[in-house]
């Protein structure tokens, strides 16, 4: 029994020494020498490298275009937008009639200049009709006149977001006399800036 108990005792102390963690030695690469070696032609050689000084990255932003006209630059722009021809339009109609859309595609020019140096700013395009009919019904055909203007622009590429459309009806006539003439004076949109 005594031969058996000894004999698992160096059992077990040959297996726990077995089981014992080992320590790993880790060794340094050899440092290169400063000579090349000519048993190793294919060595790689040295790399000089050279500090460069931090620098720091500064952006300058360039100039913000300004978002909102002067009481000048807005009365230039009324003064221009009114040398400029008004759209008309037919006894009852708000189509856009081929001399309209003329008139219109010669004003973009003007307002897409105008709109992109002040992207704050919009322009009201103006509904007006003649003055037969009712109050109400002149209001409501001033509106589809102006907002057929804006369709026009937006389609000939001007944000429509810069565009604001605004209906007068019979309330502000260019003239009062009682004749085609007059009521063709009338039936207009009128580009304006707007005023604030």
């Amino acid at each position: 029994m005594k031969r058996i108990t000894l004999a698992a005792c160096i059992a077990l102390a040959v297996f726990t020494g077995a089981c014992a963690k080992k320590k790993i030695v880790v060794q340094s690469p050899p440092t290169p020498s400063s000579t090349p070696n000519a048993a190793t032609p294919d060595a790689p050689k040295p790399i000089a490298t050279v500090q460069r000084p931090a620098t720091t990255n500064i952006q300058t932003a360039a100039p913000a275009k300004p978002d909102v006209m002067t009481t000048k630059e807005r009365a230039d722009l009324n003064a221009a937008l009114g040398r400029l021809e008004d759209a008309m339009f037919d006894y009852d109609k708000s189509t856009i009639r081929n001399d309209a859309a003329k008139t219109l595609g010669d004003d973009v020019a003007v307002i897409r200049t105008t709109l992109a140096r002040f992207p704050g700013e919009r322009i009201t395009i103006e509904g007006h009709c003649d003055q037969r009919g009712s109050d109400e019904y002149n209001m409501a055909l001033g509106e589809r006149r102006a907002q057929a203007s804006k369709e026009f622009l937006v389609n000939m590429g001007i944000s429509g977001g810069q565009l604001a459309t605004i209906t007068y009806g019979k309330e502000r006539p260019q003239c009062n006399d009682n004749s085609e003439e007059c009521y063709q004076r009338n039936r207009r949109a009128h580009l304006t800036a707007n005023a604030r």
